[in-house]
């Protein structure tokens, strides 16, 4: 019988925990460059004597999860049993315009750009809250009973 058609000789390849921290090394670095400033400040736009260069917030997100394993070796050198290793992880990268920055002869300008979505999302959250709160601040409690 040969190594390659018995199923209990296969060699197993050791866990090697630097493959794994070097793609996660990767992938941090990418989400990292997300925030560079030429993600926040985008491409200057000349229009006549005035320049606009366009400012936005960038957040990223990224989470990772890492494990191995282990085996037990038996009697004989063919009872060897382990498993071990895996690994996974995601992210995101968010970014939303902020501001618009104006060159002009007569100076510089940072018009801030307003989500009015947000705001009135904003606004109807509070007013659930504070709909909520004095609904159940005006139930009437039933009285207490002292034995």
């Amino acid at each position: 019988m040969t190594a390659l058609s018995n199923p209990k000789s296969k060699v197993r390849t050791p866990f090697d925990p630097n493959k794994a921290l070097n793609t996660m090394q990767t992938t941090l670095d990418k989400f990292l460059s997300a925030a560079s400033v030429e993600a926040v400040y985008g491409p200057a736009v000349s229009q006549g004597e005035n320049m606009i260069i366009p400012a936005a917030e960038v957040l990223s997100i990224v989470g990772f999860g890492l494990g191995s394993g282990g085996g037990s070796q038996g009697a004989a050198e063919d009872e060897n049993e382990g498993s071990g290793s895996g690994g996974g992880g995601g992210g995101r990268v968010l970014a939303r315009p902020v501001a618009a920055i104006v060159l002009s002869p007569a100076g510089v300008q940072v018009e801030p750009i307003v989500d009015v979505t947000k705001i009135v999302l904003a606004v109807f959250t509070t007013l659930g809250f504070m709909v909520a709160m004095f609904t159940r601040m005006s139930r009437t409690k039933p009285p207490r009973l002292d034995v």
